[in-house]
Formats: structure tokens, sequence, C-alpha cells
């Protein structure tokens, strides 16, 4: 016996917070491509205002707009965990979503060298409106609680973006404070909005779809680097000078990846109060992670004489965001799954000697990339061992 045919339209209702084989769709897999273009753009401008001199201002710049590129991200993916229905209807404002991203992308530059965020709101604007308008379809749907939490949803992020075009017309000095303000309200908009009813986000699909976002974000790091040393080779045949800095870069992104997925995060995802801590983290995560490769493009550029940088600031640009990678991936979920004091130091204690291995200059990248290895291979040591204790006793 057939099945019916999908109706183009259907209505769009929550999904359960049990179903089984939850996975990623092709869709969201294709809107995580689009964004990590806009993610690619800050990373290169944060490459030029470091290599520049400006370390400062770029790092300000590239944090505000990263926050608009994940902000947009994490609404979508917690939207889509809860009330996805892949009808035709819900494709097409996801594909409006990916435009929006695409737009934010072509402005990051004059973002930065301008200091012109007039593409930038656009593409947000477009992306933010697309999602209060998914808010209100579901809304339509439900009834009671739900009802009311979908509307606070769409009136939250319409008033939100209302309150960005401050930004188009303050001046430059209260941009910084604008930004802080808003970054507040936008954070406050989803405990907010779910004080009296919480939305079926699925905690294995969330925990997915932040992982495969994490890997394409290291992906991405690692595509970045590898053309900066293709070019510092080709251009000023230094092949010599730039091996140290390859090979530590892709100890650290290799460490990254294995850091971050040896633990079964969904297992942590038991209540909104624990997603929203995590997925609010995630932002300083996915922006450290595509940092690195930034950074180690800006060491490339130290090393063949065309950045404006000592040795030491350059390896910092590689040395400060793998530090706060990991860090961050230890309190946000890896903690939680380690026993006993010699586990939890691990990370932490990496953290640390990768940023002192910024002193090291010209060879801080390697050693950083060093580091990182051994706090692997010592992890992986402890539990193997904690293990066989187990089966043991």
């Amino acid at each position: 016996m057939t099945s019916p045919p999908r109706t183009p339209l259907r209505p769009l209702v929550s999904r359960s917070r049990d179903e089984a084989h939850r996975a990623a769709t092709p869709l969201e897999l294709f809107f995580d491509l689009c964004f990590v273009v806009a993610v690619a753009q800050a990373g290169i401008q944060l490459v030029h205002a470091v290599a520049e001199g400006h370390a400062g201002d770029g790092i300000a710049r590239y944090a505000m707009v990263f926050f608009a590129i994940w902000w947009a991200w994490m609404n979508f993916s917690w939207f889509a965990s809860a009330y996805d229905n892949d009808d035709a209807l819900y494709r097409v404002v996801t594909l409006v979503q990916i435009a929006g991203v695409l737009l934010l992308a072509a402005g990051v530059s004059r973002a930065f060298a301008e200091h012109d965020f007039f593409l930038v709101w656009l593409g947000y604007l477009v992306m933010r409106l697309a999602l209060a308008s998914q808010w209100l379809r579901a809304a339509r749907a439900a009834s009671g609680a739900e009802r009311t939490m979908a509307l606070r949803y769409a009136a939250g992020v319409t008033l939100c973006q209302a309150g960005w075009t401050a930004l188009l017309f303050v001046p430059e000095a209260a941009r910084p404070w604008v930004f802080l303000v808003m970054v507040v309200a936008e954070m406050a908009v989803p405990p907010l909005a779910e004080k009296d009813f919480a939305s079926s986000w699925h905690a294995h699909h969330i925990a997915e779809r932040y992982g495969l976002f994490t890997i394409i974000v290291l992906g991405e790091t690692i595509a970045a680097a590898t053309v900066a040393v293709k070019t510092g080779v080709e251009e000023n045949d230094a092949l010599g000078d730039l091996l140290p800095i390859a090979a530590g870069g892709l100890l650290l992104i290799f460490a990254a990846w294995w850091v971050y997925f040896v633990v079964p995060v969904h297992r942590r995802l038991l209540s909104n109060r624990q997603a929203f801590l995590w997925g609010y983290g995630h932002y300083l995560i996915f922006a450290s992670a595509a940092a690195i490769g930034a950074g180690i493009e800006v060491a490339v550029e130290q090393a063949v004489g065309e950045a404006h940088v000592s040795a030491t600031a350059a390896a910092a640009a590689v040395t400060l965001p793998s530090a706060l990678f990991l860090l961050l991936v230890w309190a946000l979920h890896s903690r939680y799954f380690k026993v006993g004091i010699a586990q939890q130091l691990v990370l932490p204690c990496a953290a640390l000697g990768i940023l002192l291995c910024t002193f090291a200059g010209h060879w801080g990248v390697l050693a950083g990339g060093l580091v990182a290895a051994a706090a692997v291979a010592v992890g992986v040591t402890l539990t193997a061992r904690m293990e066989r204790g187990t089966q043991g006793g």
C-alpha cells in the first residue's frame, strides 16, 4: 500500500523531543555551508586588521559581525529542531534566510574598512524577518501557552531587529555600547519567550547541529590556513619558515576536533537552563575556532615579512583563540564527563601551556600544536586506564 502524496503545505506543529533517529537534513547542511561563507569573510578581515597592527579594532568588529552570523544561525537551528516540517513554504523561507546571510557576508569588508554596517544590517534584517514569519506560522498552528511562546518569539525578534537599526545612526564611539545593549536584548528573548512553555527542541539533533557547524568552521580554518601557506611558499620561497607554522596549526585544529567530539554532549542537554548556557557559550567556541585559521594566516604573513607585527604577536594570534577554544569546550561540556582531578586538569593545563607558547615567537605555533597533541594523548591514556580499572573492578 503506497503512502499518500505529500502536500506542498502542512501545519507547522512542534515535533516530539523523543523522536527516534532525528538527524540533520540536507537543507540544514546547505544552510550551514552558506553561513560559513560569512564566517570566512569575517576571518579574512580579521587577518587584515591584525596584520596591519590594528588588532584591538579588528577583534571588536570581528566580535560584532560574528555575533550577527552566529545568532542568526543559532535561532534558525533551535527553531528547526522544534518545528521543521520540510514543506515547500518552510524550505522557501529557509532559503530566504540563506540569501540574507550572503548579503551580510557581502557587507563584512565594508563594515571593517569603512565602518559601514548597512549591508550587514540589511542581510540581518532579511534573516530575522524570515525567522519572525516562521514563528508566526508556528503560532497559527498552536494554542494556549505554546501559541503565546511563538508570538513572544516573533515579537522579540522583530523588536530587536528594530533596535539594531540604531547602529546605522549613532556616532562611532557609541556603537560598541549599542551593540552590547542589543546583545543582552537578543539573548533575553529565548528565556522570556519560553518562561511558561518550552519549545520541543531535540537534544540529539541540537548536539548534532552544533557539532556539524563546528566541523564546517574547523574545515574553513584548515582551508584558509592552507591557502596562506601555499601563497607564502609560492611567492616567497619560504617553505622552511612556514613548515613549523603549518605543522603546529594542523595539530591545533586536529586537537580542537578531538576534544570537542570526545564526549556525548547530548546527554547534558536535559533542560532549557542547561541548553541555553551551552548554546550561548558556543558563540565563543565558534568564534575562537574560526579565529585559529585567521591567526595562522597572520603567523604566515609575519614569517614572510608581510605583516606589521612581531613574532610574539603573530604567535598570540594563534595561541589565544586555541587556548580559549580548549578552555570553553572543557567548561561547557567536557568537564561533566571527566572523572578525577587528573582528567579534569588536562584541558585547563593544556590551555595554559598553549598560552605560554606565545613567548616562543616564531616557534610558538608549533609549540602550541605539540602541547595540544600531548593533551589529547594524555586524555586518551587516562580514559583508557580508567576503563581498564572499571572492568578489572
